[in-house]
This record gives C-alpha cells, sequence and structure tokens, in this order.
C-alpha cells in the first residue's frame, strides 16, 4: 500500500505579501526644531577665553599714553595735539545701544558746561567712522566720536578686557573714563561708569582741575 505524501508547510519565503493599502503613504518625519542661538553682547568682537590677568588700568598722575587713530569724519586725531586743554576719553562699547545712548546724550547735555573749561570730549568704540557719523547725526552728538577697531587705543588704557554675559566670555570694552589735564596726564580715571548721570561726575573732574 502507497504511503501518502505529507503535505509541506509554506515557507514564509513562499507566503504571499499583502498588497498595501491604496492611497497609505509612510509616515513624514516631524521637522527639525532649530536651537534659537544665545543673544550677542553689545560690543563684542568674537568669543575669547578670560585673561589669566586683567590689563592694569592708567595711574592717577601717570603720562596718558598718546595714539592717533581715524574720526568719525575720516580724519586723523591725536590724543597729544590737545596738549593745553583737558581732555575726557571716554570708552563705550556700541553705538546706539540703550546704555551708550544714555551715556552719550549726557555728555551732549553738558557740552556747554565743558566747552567753559576748554575741555575736548572723545568717545571711543571699536565701531567704524561710518556707524559714529549715523550714531551723532541721529543723536545730534557734539563731540568727536573716535573708531577703534582694532581696539589698539582701548589696548593701552586698559578697556579691552574678559567680559562675561548671558554664560558666554568674550572680549569687549570696559565702560570707563579718563580726564586727562592739559599737560597730558591722567588727571582722574573712572573704571566703574554707570552710564546716567555719569557726565556730572566727569564735570565735576574736569573743574576740579588747576
Amino acid at each position: 500500500m502507497a504511503k501518502k505524501k505529507s503535505a509541506r508547510k509554506p515557507t514564509a519565503a513562499s507566503r504571499p505579501t499583502k498588497p498595501a493599502a491604496a492611497g497609505k503613504k509612510p509616515a513624514a518625519k516631524p521637522p527639525a526644531v532649530k536651537k534659537a542661538s544665545p543673544k550677542k553682547p553689545p560690543g563684542e568682537k568674537k568669543a575669547a577665553p578670560a585673561q589669566a590677568t586683567a590689563p592694569a588700568w592708567p595711574r592717577v598722575g601717570s603720562q596718558a599714553p598718546d595714539f592717533t587713530t581715524v574720526a568719525h569724519d575720516g580724519s586723523l586725531v591725536r590724543l597729544s595735539s590737545f596738549k593745553g586743554r583737558p581732555v575726557v576719553l571716554y570708552f563705550y562699547p556700541k553705538d546706539d545701544t540703550p546704555g551708550c545712548t544714555v551715556e552719550a546724550c549726557g555728555f551732549r547735555n553738558a557740552h556747554a558746561q565743558f566747552s567753559r573749561h576748554k575741555a575736548v570730549v572723545l568717545g571711543v568704540s571699536p565701531d567704524s567712522p561710518r556707524s559714529h557719523v549715523k550714531f551723532r547725526e541721529k543723536h545730534q552728538l557734539p563731540f568727536t566720536l573716535l573708531a577703534d577697531e582694532n581696539h589698539a587705543v582701548a589696548n593701552k588704557y586698559g578697556a579691552w578686557r574678559a567680559k562675561s554675559m548671558y554664560g558666554k566670555s568674550f572680549m569687549g570694552i570696559a565702560r570707563s573714563t579718563f580726564v586727562i589735564d592739559g599737560a597730558g596726564r591722567i588727571a582722574k580715571a573712572f573704571t566703574t561708569v554707570k552710564p546716567q548721570g555719569h557726565e556730572r561726575e566727569v564735570l565735576a573732574a574736569v573743574a576740579a582741575l588747576k
């Protein structure tokens, strides 16, 4: 008697595949979410590691470091050319930012009083001459603004130093003001400056010069 052949079970390869449902599309991937970049601090040039030691401020009574740099109108300005007159040399981070505008407008409002003492006001920042022109025109600033784009002048006065904001370290301008007497010496140094009303304490220092 012949043996019955056993039925072979279908393998996975031989099983018929189910047709895909008509019109069904593969699930789309959710769009990538961009992380917001941190706000850039005013006057920042580039990220930099903190300095091991902060640069020294010029000492009161010492000779003010001389320099030549470009003014807002493209002319070259040399500090020593003002010898015989008091000079207010103030460093600020950036044109047309809130604190710098308050400070500049304070010097503008007291300009007539500085002129009575024959004092010259010079504002210095890393901005370009073109930026200075816009800043002066917008706020009707009557004094000279100096472009220190490579921060060479700020380095001489210790105003270019490591700062920190939003948890980020960077190199920038430390707001500061130096009153220089007619002999070219540092008569007063303001290295911790609050913009509001700063012009009054500077004017008092100019008025106290002999």
